[in-house]
């Protein structure tokens, strides 16, 4: 694996996982409702959502960028375009603020568990975002399979930390996150960083 490669990944994931979305909303609500009895299930249902959705990606791409150079490009290109869009959404949304969720009543673990759990590995946007971000930190050179399931497993590992840092800090993180200044700031942080993703991936030197 590439250290260079792995350590911009290791950037990049760092602020995707800050920017509020639907799997940290869900954290940040049922923490607040069930307190640090939340936490292990929290954790434990992004961590196998997050393996489910990256599974579910790796299992046809990693043989479809190890077959040729041509795919390898195509799903780069196509990747970076993706990218490009996701960061253009970010930026247009950056005027809106999030709709924080009401907290919801206190339930039982498992069905916290299963909430979150579906929240996380059931979104379609997940596996598709998967596909397009993974092979922009791969270099072909070296084996393709290999290096997607070191950058899957180094993504579910920051996603269980990212999960317990807002599940253990729910109502301070709820309370800067009602600010709509911090919102738009987050918001354009990840719009930045997608875009730049793509602009990357379009401009990277092409495997022959």
């Amino acid at each position: 694996m590439d250290i260079n490669l792995w350590s911009a990944f290791v950037l990049a994931t760092s602020v995707l996982l800050v920017i509020p979305g639907p799997t940290v909303l869900t954290v940040i609500s049922y923490s607040l409702a069930n307190g640090r009895s939340a936490h292990v299930p929290l954790v434990a249902a992004i961590a196998l959502g997050d393996c489910t959705s990256l599974s579910l990606s790796l299992l046809g791409l990693g043989p479809l960028l190890s077959t040729s150079a041509f795919w390898f490009n195509v799903v780069k290109i196509m990747g970076g375009l993706y990218l490009l869009w996701l960061g253009a959404t970010l930026f247009r949304s950056g005027i809106s603020t999030i709709a924080l969720p009401s907290t919801p009543a206190p339930t039982t673990r498992w069905r916290l568990f299963f909430n979150t759990y579906l929240v996380t590995a059931l979104n379609p946007k997940g596996i598709v975002f998967f596909v397009a971000f993974l092979p922009q930190f791969v270099n072909p050179a070296i084996d393709v399979t290999f290096q997607l399931w070191v950058l899957a497993v180094t993504f579910v590992l920051m996603a269980m930390a990212n999960a317990t840092v807002y599940a253990t800090f729910a109502a301070t993180a709820r309370r800067i996150l009602s600010s709509p200044r911090t919102q738009r700031h987050f918001k354009l942080a990840g719009g930045l960083l997608l875009s730049a993703a793509g602009v990357w991936a379009l401009l990277a030197r092409r495997a022959t």
